[in-house]
């Protein structure tokens, strides 16, 4: 496996700078943001696409710091109620595709969508439960007249352009959010289709990352090393489901951490074996989401923590003590 770094982090640098602190710090993998909401900062692909100097130049700055693009994200809302915005994700996506085809990367990583309840509908929509019955209507048409149509489309498009890892982001308020809706979309489009595994989205929902990974064995395209502290006290009181503001740290039922914050270092080991055992071995790229300490200080505690974790090397072929 490689440590990678999802750069938007700093996205209020340039290229350059960001690919000079990631690589002082030992990294040279990364996941680059390439439209959607992690933003365009460091990668336009429209802009690269139209102007081959631009192209050039912006493969040269990763080789001048030794660094590989091992992902594009472009977390976006492709089938929002809003055409418009709609519009936008979808060819911010096939953007990125086609510049992942010029670079040749295989990975381009992002959500699966939602719609909202009908063709008249302002904004999306995500079903929580089953009853009244309703919400499996909804469920139903979101799934059967969007969800799936799209996907099979952009996915034939994808492979058409060299992607073959199209890595859904495992993300509450989009249709797929565990793996059990991942499951049932790669089932209808394809194996093209495939989970970024994310564990601080999972955590908060209840589940247990391993055996998340067991259940995805073969379909793990992409991994997020991000945790999520539960606070108890205010779990006991309110459950998980929170709509409080990310901010208000203090009273939230959950919070996105730094590694190593949220879940102990046997936690995180027993993840990444786990990854392995069942055949992963590409890259943790670390997201920072942590509201509590700075970009510099989270990142750099994260990358002193996943190294400590990562297994780096080939899997052994023999067992010398057997």
């Amino acid at each position: 496996m490689k440590l990678s770094v999802l750069a938007n982090l700093y996205g209020s640098k340039s290229l350059d700078e960001t690919l000079k602190i990631l690589s002082g710090l030992g990294v040279h993998t990364v996941e680059i943001g390439a439209g959607g909401y992690p933003g365009k900062a460091h990668c336009n692909p429209a802009e690269l696409l139209a102007n081959e100097k631009k192209l050039n130049e912006f493969k040269d700055t990763f080789k001048k710091y030794d660094v590989e693009i091992c992902a594009f994200a472009v977390h976006g809302n492709p089938l929002h109620p809003n055409k418009e915005l709609a519009a936008e994700y979808d060819t911010d996506f096939k953007n990125a595709v086609l510049l992942a085809e010029k670079l040749g990367i295989d990975t381009v990583i992002g959500f699966s969508g939602c719609h909202g309840d009908s063709e008249n509908s302002l904004y999306p929509n995500w079903v929580t439960c089953a009853w009244p019955d309703d919400y499996l209507k909804i469920l139903d048409w979101q799934w059967n007249e969007k969800l799936i149509p799209y996907w099979k489309k952009t996915a034939a498009f994808a492979l058409e352009h060299g992607v073959n890892r199209i890595a859904f982001e495992m993300h509450p308020g989009f249709c797929v959010y565990n793996p059990d809706t991942l499951l049932r979309l790669r089932a209808a489009v394809g194996d093209v289709i495939g989970a970024n595994f994310d564990p601080s989205h999972l955590i908060w929902q209840g589940m247990d990352p391993v055996a998340a990974i067991r259940e995805l064995k073969g379909c793990i395209y992409h991994v997020h090393a991000k945790d999520t502290k539960i606070d108890k006290y205010n779990t006991a009181k309110n459950g998980v489901l929170d709509t409080k503001h990310y901010g208000d740290e203090l009273n939230r039922s959950w919070i996105f951490r730094t590694v190593g914050y949220g879940n102990n270092e046997s936690y995180w080991r027993d993840l990444v074996s786990n990854l392995r055992l069942c055949g992963y071995d590409r890259v943790l790229s670390i997201e920072h989401e942590d509201s509590i300490m700075t970009i510099d200080e989270g990142l750099r505690k994260a990358v002193d923590f996943i190294n400590q974790i990562i297994i780096t090397e080939e899997k052994p072929t023999t067992m010398s003590w057997a």
